[in-house]
């Protein structure tokens, strides 16, 4: 699985302005059952996305396809790691 930590380097005003295009874009993966959950920082300084796990050059590459990244918006790290534990997906979906 991965973590895509996003940092915005613009102003919120240059985020929000683009900000519709972004959520078309996560619709788009979250469609393609690659995402699983995503959201804001507080305070508000950028987003996590956390992917299901894929080839990481694929990570990288859909990561680069985000209008934050496409316009210079945002840095995208990508932090891979192994969950050796998770709550059942019910567990969380229901509550």
């Amino acid at each position: 699985m991965y973590i895509i930590d996003i940092s915005y380097t613009a102003s919120l005003d240059d985020i929000d302005a683009i900000l519709g295009d972004h959520q078309k874009w996560l619709d788009i993966q979250y469609s393609a059952g690659r995402f699983l959950a995503s959201g804001r920082q507080e305070p508000r300084t950028g987003g996590i996305i956390i992917a299901v796990d894929q080839p990481r050059d694929e990570i990288e590459g859909l990561a680069a396809t985000d209008p934050f990244a496409q316009r210079g918006l945002a840095r995208h790290r990508i932090i891979e790691f192994h969950p050796s534990r998770m709550l059942p997906a019910h567990a969380w979906i229901d509550a």
